[in-house]
């Protein structure tokens, strides 16, 4: 079987593309992990039925039918594609983002193929960029130069006693770090790749001064062990070219122990993420769909962006730990030790460069 090309999908805005699933044994990822990875993600729809086609498309729909294997316990990052049948054919409704519906697309059929199932079935559809623009301009918050964290832990980052008030498909809560106004910022759904740029342009648009990104990412050296370090930098490879942004943190996070910093990579998928791609970005240091993106909307708009991640896997060594099993109860554990750091080096960078 053929592995698609490691660039953004070719397939235009509308027109239905065939999606192929990738050479597994050619994966940085172990097999048996891999096809746990994407159990965990698949739509239970996909896994327990046979389908005639399935079509993955940009929508926002939480009336469809939603995933029995969405994530319970979280606050954030939960919301999985829904889908809808239609006979014998499902409609898959992903979050309208270009790379993530590529993503699932490419999580669906090579599940298929993993398990002995027809995966040319599988066909996605791009969203028009007005449909993305749309989905994300629904985030509406009164902001006055903030600095607003967004992304992954923000149920540790945020204070214990603070209130979250809900809108649509987001939640958000104000405090006071060293005087300066913070917003924490988490999305029910993913904001994978494209869309996490779309959010900081709309949060430079409604008035944010910094944005912070807290997330996770993948370390393309062999030597890091995963969940025992940080990430930041201020540069990425995103489509063959190198980008730079203002950094929020500067100088102070790479001066804290344990954190790491170097050049990031941009990929649209971890299924793109093969051993021929690790060979020619072996130079650099990270990876993850969404910081180059972010970096770059923040640079357009002329604010200040900076990402403070756990290195949560390793592509060039396998470890026990990696993103096929993130729920067990020791990675829980070292990543909250991480987080507490992350919300140590923002507090201490406030009060250090105050406005």
């Amino acid at each position: 079987m053929s592995l698609l090309a490691n660039t953004v999908p070719a397939a235009c805005p509308g027109s239905a593309s065939r999606t192929s699933p990738i050479v597994v044994d050619r994966h940085t990822m172990a097999p048996d992990r891999l096809l746990r990875y994407l159990q965990i993600k698949v739509h239970h729809l996909i896994q327990d039925h046979d389908w005639e086609t399935i079509h993955v498309v940009g929508g926002y729909d939480r009336g469809a039918v939603i995933s029995a294997h969405e994530k319970t316990g979280k606050l954030f990052n939960f919301e999985r594609p829904t889908a809808e049948a239609h006979g014998g054919d499902l409609i898959v409704k992903a979050f309208p983002g270009a790379d993530y519906v590529h993503h699932y697309a490419l999580i669906i059929a090579t599940y298929l193929s993993m398990t002995g199932k027809r995966a040319d079935t599988v066909t996605y559809e791009l969203p028009d960029p007005t449909l993305s623009r749309e989905a994300v301009s629904k985030l509406d918050l009164e902001l006055d130069g903030d600095l607003v964290i967004v992304g992954w832990g923000l149920a540790h980052l945020a204070p214990a006693d603070g209130a979250w008030t809900y809108g649509h498909g987001y939640a958000w809560q104000r405090a006071q770090i060293h005087g300066r106004r913070v917003v924490y910022l988490g999305f029910l759904h993913s904001i994978w790749g494209d869309v996490a740029g779309r959010v900081v342009t709309r949060l430079a648009e409604l008035g944010a001064r910094d944005v912070v990104y807290v997330g996770k990412v993948g370390a393309l050296r062999p030597d890091i062990e995963p969940n025992t370090r940080l990430a930041t930098g201020n540069t990425s490879l995103v489509g063959g070219s190198l980008v730079a942004w203002p950094d929020f943190f500067g100088d102070f996070a790479t001066a804290q122990p344990g954190v790491h910093t170097g050049i990031h990579v941009t990929s649209p998928s971890i299924l793109l993420e093969n051993r021929d791609w690790l060979t020619e970005h072996a130079e650099h240091a990270f990876v993850d769909p969404e910081i180059g993106p972010m970096g770059v909307a923040a640079r357009d708009a002329g604010i200040d962006f900076g990402y403070l991640h756990v290195i949560s896997n390793n592509l060039a060594r396998h470890y026990p730990a990696d993103l096929s099993n993130e729920r067990h109860s020791d990675v829980v554990r070292r990543r909250t030790v991480l987080i507490r750091q992350i919300q140590d080096i923002i507090a201490n960078r406030l009060a250090a460069q105050p406005i």
